[in-house]
């Protein structure tokens, strides 16, 4: 199979399983029930850790908007807006740091550093986009920044980090395709 075609199919693999997870687990967060934990994002942190930031970007894109128009079309443009805005910081800043630093202290520090960053960006999303959408005053979005959207997003980001931290060694070897080297044949004459 042409290696185009093979990782083009991997990461179509890799959206479905990410919409799968999403139909079958959803956890409401208690503070917030209008919040929902899914691993979601560990497909898509997998196919970035294998393929790059800009797959990991592009996975997240497809993945949002067929959830967007399926199973969350309750929450519309607006949940596909802000899925694309927390799921690729964490992705593109998670994998570009594992890129960098190719090492499991790598994929620690983009892990964090991704999670970190996706909680404050959402936080500032929130503060500007959620009353837009929603029609509510910016004061009672920002009422809940500290105290539910911030902690909400550490666990989500940090949950899916250390299942992806814990799978994705096993899983990249079946879908980063390692051309098989060939030895040279040495001339005995």
């Amino acid at each position: 199979m042409n290696k185009n075609t093979r990782k083009l199919a991997i990461m179509a693999m890799l959206v479905a399983l990410s919409i799968v997870l999403t139909v079958l687990i959803r956890v409401p967060y208690p503070p917030a029930p209008f919040l929902e934990y899914d691993p979601a994002d560990v497909p898509i942190l997998v196919g970035a850790f294998a393929y790059g930031p800009v797959a990991g970007f592009v996975l997240t894109v497809v993945a949002s908007v067929i959830q967007g128009f399926t199973v969350s079309a309750h929450s519309g443009l607006y949940g596909i807006l802000m899925h694309i805005i927390a799921t690729s910081t964490l992705v593109v800043i998670a994998s570009y740091i594992y890129r960098v630093k190719h090492t499991r202290v790598g994929a620690v520090i983009g892990l964090v550093s991704g999670t970190i960053a996706m909680a404050v960006v959402m936080m500032i999303a929130n503060h500007f986009i959620t009353p837009l959408f929603m029609g509510v005053p910016t004061e009672q979005v920002d009422s809940m920044l500290i105290p539910i959207i911030l902690p909400f997003n550490l666990m989500k980001a940090g949950f899916n980090s250390i299942i992806t931290f814990i799978v994705y060694k096993a899983v990249s070897k079946f879908i980063i395709n390692k051309e098989p080297k060939l030895k040279e044949a040495k001339n005995t004459n």
